[in-house]
């Protein structure tokens, strides 16, 4: 698993579907925006969160994005590896696994 081909694949599946589904798509993508601004929730606990359930769901795509996101929003990789363990804990051993993307992901986008 290389976190740059999955950053990748999420560009041209937005891409692709934009193309052939633009309303549907738009309407996921203004969503997404709307949640992910900051209100309540600052934008890097929002991104914790997401990364722990893209972890629980076994999410490959979905922890890559949200952990570089949630680095790029000032998140520590202790956060990021705790985050992670809040998903083990809520999921069990099947989401441990997940946390080999993460550390892969972390080990690539860290600054």
């Amino acid at each position: 698993m290389d976190p740059d081909e999955k950053i990748k694949e999420i560009e041209t599946l937005l891409t692709q579907l934009s193309k052939r589904y633009p309303k549907e798509t738009g309407s996921f993508m203004s969503f997404l925006r709307r949640v992910i601004g900051e209100k309540a929730l600052d934008t890097k606990t929002k991104e914790l969160i997401s990364l722990a359930l893209g972890i629980a769901t076994g999410c490959e795509w979905c922890i890559v994005l949200h952990t570089k996101n949630a680095l790029e929003a000032g998140a520590t990789e202790d956060e990021l590896v705790e985050s992670g363990f809040v998903a083990v804990m809520m999921a069990g051993g099947p989401a441990l696994m997940h946390l080999i993307p993460l550390m892969k992901a972390i080990e690539k986008f860290k600054k």
